[in-house]
């Protein structure tokens, strides 16, 4: 349980990183009917591109898949990494609302399926949408980052091909991805359901505990190894929402697997800095996807 001096720094640094004002896009685009099936792009200003052409990096926001959280939140992060010179697509999805199967009376996590429908259309239909509203985007250099329930999903669409053989959103083969980012991720379900991160959030993400066992093999990051993407996750060491023993045993099953994935923590930060532009942690996770993306 965290002391209240935890509790008092945490609150403050949510304060620090909600107080940007949300950024306007460049331009916005659907990949889908549904009013949250869109997706934000942010042009790349300076820089170190000299050809023309930048690396894009899809942000995928957090917000414990629940609906009072959308992608606003996170613009100021967005333009942040625009002004280093990436070019930004900011993915909305659809998260949870009030559905009775799951067993909640205010804002659950997720919408099953259709968080994960959201989430495999958008990255299906980037492609094309980036030629035709961002065409200074380079694609082939594209690496995707994410929040706490945005950094479960950045690495869950890494994985896609490692899906059950039934999942509707399985993919042939690996994406074409530079790599993934994720920061302070919900990575392995098990472990944050023991720690009750964000309320139960992943159990509920899944259906609930009659559902969870059964589903979990299709949503858990830490069941989805080794994908074969240069990986890399960011944590902050006094991180209350989503703790580090989250992110470490992510990379102990990824270890377990075969596979090295990077784990870069950060001493004195809690979740929410790594968001916010103001703080210096943020600036570590711009560094972070230009070793992947340049």
């Amino acid at each position: 349980m965290p002391d209240d001096a935890a509790v008092a720094r945490d609150a403050a640094e949510a304060e620090a990183a909600f107080s940007h004002p949300a950024v306007k896009p460049d331009a916005t685009a659907a990949y889908g009917e549904h009013p949250d099936q869109v997706v934000d792009f942010h042009a790349p200003r300076g820089g170190p591109g000299t050809d023309g052409s930048a690396p894009l990096v899809v942000v995928l926001h957090g917000g414990a898949w629940r609906a009072p959280y959308d992608r606003q939140h996170i613009t100021p992060f967005a333009d942040f990494l625009a002004r280093r010179g990436f070019a930004v697509a900011n993915v909305e999805y659809r998260r949870g609302s009030s559905i009775p199967a799951q067993g909640g009376a205010g804002p659950v996590a997720g919408r099953w399926p259709e968080t994960f429908d959201d989430v495999a259309a958008a990255f299906d239909a980037l492609p094309a949408l980036v030629r035709e509203v961002m065409p200074s985007a380079d694609v082939r250099r594209t690496v995707v980052t994410g929040h706490s329930a945005g950094g479960q999903l950045a690495l869950w669409a890494a994985a896609r091909h490692l899906l059950p053989a039934d999942a509707p959103w399985r993919t042939g083969r690996p994406p074409a991805l530079r790599g993934v980012v994720a920061l302070a991720p919900i990575a392995d379900f098990r472990v944050a359901e023991e720690l009750a991160v964000c309320g139960g959030a992943a159990g509920q993400l899944l259906g609930g505990e009659a559902r969870f066992d059964e589903r979990i093999g299709y949503a858990d990051p830490a069941q989805l190894l080794p994908t074969g993407i240069a990986t890399t996750v960011v944590q902050g060491r006094t991180d209350i929402v989503v703790p580090q023993a989250v992110a470490e045993a992510y990379a102990d099953a990824a270890a377990r697997a075969g596979e090295v994935v990077g784990l870069t923590l950060l001493e004195d930060v809690g979740h929410f800095p790594l968001i916010d532009p103001a703080a210096d942690a943020c600036a570590v996770v711009a560094e972070e996807i230009a070793q992947l993306a340049f």
